[in-house]
């Protein structure tokens, strides 16, 4: 078992100083943050508006109006002053903390005297309030702010925001519970779970943790709450607008309510609904030992990581619904696999990490987040994808209806803009994510090998080390230990799933010997003060195929180097990437391409290209006989990530070999 959270994140802190992320550290504290603030503010040109602060003005009756946007706006909003936080937390910026102390003062404004805050209800629907649990979102926005709160009084140590949600944390358990007269419900869109985990570990209330165990208790028990409050509204829809059939238990899979959440092992509905719920469930379950929670767990990360992943890190095959379909369904062209879906990973990733250090849940954890996440973002930092495909055809998405929803040009805003401050907050609170420790063994994990400087209390006493990594082009990380404690304590490096064992750790200059354990390489020994570490996994291009079952990867491989998963671009390969196919026996060339946005590693290969002069506009079809000689040609591949931020045009993962 893990150290509790609360003990660990007391226990450690880390900035990062680092080649590879500095700049999208910087980026995000200088462009991002500011320009989502804008968005926010509905002063982006050409971008869709927000309407956020715009309700929480109305809703604090600074201005007239009716509510705008999404039924969840006042997510988005808690979600910047989340990744404010953070970034005050690494860098003090005085006018940055002023806006956010405003806006804070904003939101209290529009709370109510007995703690509810929610503008919807506020300016749409006054007297309404928990009368749509399965749409409404209500209990979803009060985790975000929950959240916001939380990481906002750890920065700057100010109380207004956290006394904001406090009051609302207690309202909502007068009204949430098992006890005669309170609502035995829970959100259709679960979030306040793993935020109330939060807000009881920054502030010591016991109830916050037992709330968020009972929403995630009472979930999926029959009778189910969210069937019977639509039979108490009489079928009608928040989205429809109209009545419409009583949902039944099994389209309650969707929101993860068809079966008490201990009784699920197979991912299914809508995919961020549920690697939330799971975060969840990993917290309560590091947090009380319940071992029927952890085998639940254990279930669901098997499924949704084995079974139902793209080699990205992205999860949710289909856009109806943003939803898991079944497994090994996982198109490349329809797929939607969305950018908040794959930061629910990583938080699902990290809590199973504090529950047991294994080694698995660092590298899915580390997939998401060098491909689909760092992909979904431009390299300017103010466009954004929400679907994150892994071969994309303009002209369908512009003109076929299925494919509507995958863009090859990344967008400046949403009407629903989740994913844009989710990726602000996550980028933000990077150094959160590279180590954990477990004081009482001893032991201090490395998961992700990001440049650092981290400091940790021991139960043998302060560690302190200093890491240099050379990743993602080059497979070397350095450790220098700058303090260490009078007893032995064991350094733990992740071996990484892309090295396949093969690494060399080297302690002052000599190979050494070292124990592996859960995948990480382990070395117990008395420390002297200025020991340096080297750990060198083998990181080399390579052809990756994928399971026989995921049928729209057949008779094909993608490209991996390292943590960082690759693709064709058009500018790169010429049009129509589908009649290319790359020659297994080629070496995959790799060289460092100064030129490329920034610079960047690209992998060159031989390949060939179907010949395409002989055929004749007005013939769709012929003999295969009259096949012509497939013509040999070079191919290209840049870094995932990086991809749609040049010329617009095709891109595919997958690769015809």
């Amino acid at each position: 078992m893990g150290i509790s959270m609360s003990e660990r994140q007391s226990s450690r802190r880390v900035r990062i100083q680092d080649g590879f992320w500095n700049k999208f550290t910087e980026l995000v504290r200088g462009t991002v943050i500011p320009y989502q603030w804008e968005a926010l503010n509905d002063r982006i040109p050409d971008a869709e508006p927000s309407y956020a602060i715009r309700n929480f003005r109305i809703a604090a009756g600074m201005e007239e109006g009716e509510f705008m946007g999404m039924v969840f706006q006042d997510s988005d909003v808690a979600k910047w002053i989340e990744a404010v936080g953070y970034s005050l937390a690494s860098q003090p910026d005085p006018e940055l903390e002023r806006t956010a102390d405003d806006l804070i003062e904003l939101i209290a404004k529009a709370q109510h005297a007995n703690g509810y805050l929610n503008t919807y209800y506020s300016i749409k629907e006054p007297g309404n309030e928990w009368t749509n649990l399965h749409e409404a979102h209500e209990l979803y926005c009060a985790g975000h702010m929950m959240e916001a709160a939380v990481a906002y009084y750890e920065a700057t140590g100010k109380r207004r925001l956290l006394d904001v949600v406090c009051k609302f944390a207690d309202y909502i358990d007068t009204v949430f519970g098992r006890e005669q007269g309170k609502l035995r419900g829970y959100d259709g869109h679960q979030e306040i779970e793993l935020a109330l985990v939060k807000l009881y570990q920054a502030t010591g209330e016991e109830r916050y943790l037992k709330l968020a165990q009972f929403f995630i208790d009472e979930r999926g028990q029959s009778p189910n709450f969210l069937i019977e409050e639509c039979k108490q509204r009489g079928g009608y829809s928040h989205w429809m607008k109209k009545e419409m059939p009583i949902p039944t238990i099994e389209q309650m899979a969707y929101n993860q309510a068809h079966l008490p959440v201990c009784e699920q092992d197979v991912a299914i509905g809508h995919s961020v609904r549920a690697v939330y719920m799971y975060t969840a469930m990993a917290d309560l379950a590091s947090l009380t030992n319940d071992r029927e929670l952890i085998e639940a767990c254990r279930r669901l990360w098997d499924n949704t990581t084995k079974r139902q992943m793209y080699i990205t890190g992205g999860i949710g095959s289909t856009h109806h619904g943003e939803a898991f379909t079944f497994d090994h369904d996982l198109p490349n062209d329809t797929v939607y696999a969305e950018t908040c879906a794959s930061i629910g990973l990583i938080f699902f990733a990290r809590r199973m990490l504090l529950l047991e250090a294994k080694s698995e849940y660092a590298d899915v954890l580390e997939r998401a987040l060098y491909n689909n996440v760092l992909g979904s973002m431009s390299q300017d930092g103010k466009h954004y994808f929400y679907v994150n495909p892994l071969e994309v055809w303009p002209k369908a998405s512009l003109n076929n209806p299925d494919r509507s929803h995958v863009k090859s040009v990344r967008q400046k805003w949403f009407g629903c803009s989740c994913c844009p401050p989710n990726v602000a907050r996550l980028l933000t609170s990077l150094n959160d994510y590279i180590y954990t420790i477990s004081a009482e063994d001893n032991k201090v994990y490395t998961h992700l090998f990001i440049g650092s400087e981290a400091l940790f209390e021991l139960a043998a006493g302060q560690v302190a080390l200093k890491q240099q990594s050379r990743l993602p082009w080059e497979g070397y990380v350095r450790f220098e230990l700058t303090a260490v404690p009078d007893a032995a304590f064991t350094l733990a490096l992740r071996i990484p799933s892309w090295c396949y064992g093969q690494a060399v750790m080297k302690i002052n200059g000599m190979i050494s010997e070292y124990d592996v354990e859960n995948g990480y390489a382990t070395v117990n020994r008395q420390w002297a003060q200025g020991d340096i570490v080297e750990w060198e996994p083998v990181l080399e291009a390579q052809l990756i195929t994928s399971h026989p079952e995921i049928r729209a990867n057949a008779g094909k491989a993608a490209i991996e180097r390292g943590p960082l998963v690759y693709c064709l671009e058009e500018t790169d390969n010429g049009s129509l990437l589908s009649n290319l196919s790359l020659d297994c026996q080629s070496e995959l060339h790799s060289y460092y391409d100064t030129e490329l946005l920034g610079g960047a590693v690209v992998i060159e290969a031989k390949g060939r290209a179907d010949e395409r002069a002989s055929w004749q506009e007005n013939t769709a079809y012929r003999p295969l006989a009259q096949q012509q000689v497939s013509e040999p040609v070079k191919l290209k591949a840049v870094p995932y990530y990086l991809w749609g931020n040049r010329q617009p045009g095709e891109m595919s993962v997958w690769i015809r070999v």
